[in-house]
C-alpha cells in the first residue's frame, strides 16, 4: 500500500512539474505577445546561445570561463580585476538589451490593440529587433575579444586544454 502510494505522489510530483514547465512555455505573462518564460528570459537578458561561437570557434574565451579557471591559469590580480570587468559590462549589455526587447513589445502591442498602427511603426519597432540582436552580438563578441587580449598566450592555450568539450 505505502509503495503505491509513494507511486502516486511521484507521478503527481511529475505531472505539476511539467504543468508548470507547459504553463511557464504557454501562459501570457503582463505582455500577451510574450509567454512567463520569455518574459523572464527577457527581464535577465537574451541568453547567449550562438552569439559568441563566431570567437569561442576560434579560440577566443567568454570571459566568465576563464574566471572559472582563475587558479589553474594562474591570473594575476590585475586579469582577474579586467576580466571580471568585463563581465560584469556584458552581463548590463544583456540586461539592458533585455528590457528594450520588452519595451520594444509593449510599444507594438499598444500600437496594435489601440488600433494606431501604422507601416512607418511597424517597420520602426520592427527593425529594432535586428539593431538589438545585432548590438548584443557585438557586445558578446567584444567580450571575448578582449579576454582574450587580457590573455597571455600560454594562459590561452592552457584554458582550451582545460575547457575541452
Amino acid at each position: 500500500m505505502f509503495k503505491k502510494l509513494l507511486a502516486i505522489c511521484g507521478l503527481l510530483t511529475v505531472y505539476v512539474t511539467a504543468k508548470a514547465q507547459t504553463d511557464s512555455l504557454t501562459m501570457p505573462s503582463a505582455i500577451k505577445t510574450l509567454t512567463l518564460k520569455q518574459y523572464a528570459d527577457y527581464q535577465k537578458g537574451p541568453g547567449l546561445e550562438n552569439m559568441a561561437l563566431p570567437a569561442t570557434l576560434n579560440r577566443y574565451p567568454m570571459p566568465d570561463d576563464v574566471l572559472r579557471y582563475k587558479k589553474e591559469l594562474k591570473l594575476t590580480p590585475e586579469q582577474v580585476k579586467k576580466i571580471t570587468e568585463i563581465s560584469k559590462y556584458l552581463q548590463l549589455k544583456k540586461t539592458e538589451i533585455g528590457q528594450s526587447v520588452i519595451r520594444n513589445e509593449k510599444k507594438l502591442d499598444e500600437l496594435f490593440s489601440t488600433q494606431k498602427v501604422d507601416e512607418g511603426s511597424i517597420a520602426f519597432y520592427g527593425n529594432r529587433y535586428g539593431l538589438y540582436e545585432g548590438e548584443y552580438r557585438t557586445s558578446v563578441l567584444m567580450a571575448c575579444y578582449n579576454t582574450y587580449n587580457a590573455l597571455n598566450p600560454q594562459q590561452t592555450k592552457q584554458f582550451w586544454k582545460l575547457k575541452k568539450p
